[in-house]
């Protein structure tokens, strides 16, 4: 069974927020601007984001006027972040532990972050999220897509699952797979979504992404 080693991605991400900078410029997510409909359509006001990274995301959130609060696992990030996004409750952690993060929230949204760890750690992953959410609170995750370009692309490490760098994963979900990880919550919505992203120095491309709306009914 492979292992995660949450000190060689804390080392990763943070080499790779000094050198590259805001990695995916400034712009939020096409489905940060989905789940905010949602989110305001359903009354919420506390948001958590796990892998708040610098703030693109969080920024399009506190500039509605939710309460948000990101957990990051870069220290490079959270600084990043602390000037951009300064409205964001910040705290420096895994997404695995979010203990750091005081009370319950009404939704959680999760973009790109599921997909980056193996079995073991998406269960435990989902697990600490309901924990942090309010009955009835609401998922909003995202994550990459079996039709994304690099599916299939370097050591398959478990079943849909492959690093393309040594001890780097990325799962690659289809739509019962991604039901299957949230089998304890209410699914309301699960569907693909096409993202356009700006690497500096890459050009425009479009990720295929998959995401899962949830609500908490433990």
């Amino acid at each position: 069974m492979a292992e995660f080693n949450i000190a060689d991605m804390r080392t990763f991400w943070d080499n790779r927020f000094q050198k590259e900078g805001f990695v995916w410029g400034e712009k939020p997510s096409k489905t940060a601007f989905y789940a905010l409909d949602i989110f305001r359509r359903n009354g919420v006001k506390s948001i958590l984001v796990p892998g708040s990274g610098y703030g693109r995301n969080t920024k399009l959130f506190t500039d509605a006027d939710f309460d948000v609060t990101g957990v990051e696992i870069s220290a490079t990030a959270c600084k990043m972040a602390e000037k951009y996004d300064p409205s964001t409750k910040l705290y420096e952690s895994s997404a695995l532990d979010m203990s750091c993060a005081p009370g319950k929230y009404d939704a959680i949204y999760c973009f790109n972050v599921l997909h980056l760890f193996y079995a073991n750690e998406r269960k435990l992953f989902v697990e600490e999220s309901a924990r942090r959410l309010k009955d009835n609170g609401l998922a909003f995750f995202v994550v990459f897509s079996e039709k994304e370009r690099g599916f299939g692309q370097g050591k398959e490490a478990e079943k849909n699952t492959y690093e393309a760098r040594p001890g780097r994963p990325t799962h690659f979900f289809d739509d019962a797979d991604l039901r299957g990880h949230f089998k304890g919550f209410e699914i309301i919505e699960s569907a693909l979504m096409e993202d356009p992203e700006l690497h500096p120095g890459e050009g425009p491309h479009t990720h295929i992404l998959r995401y899962i709306l949830a609500k908490n009914t433990k």
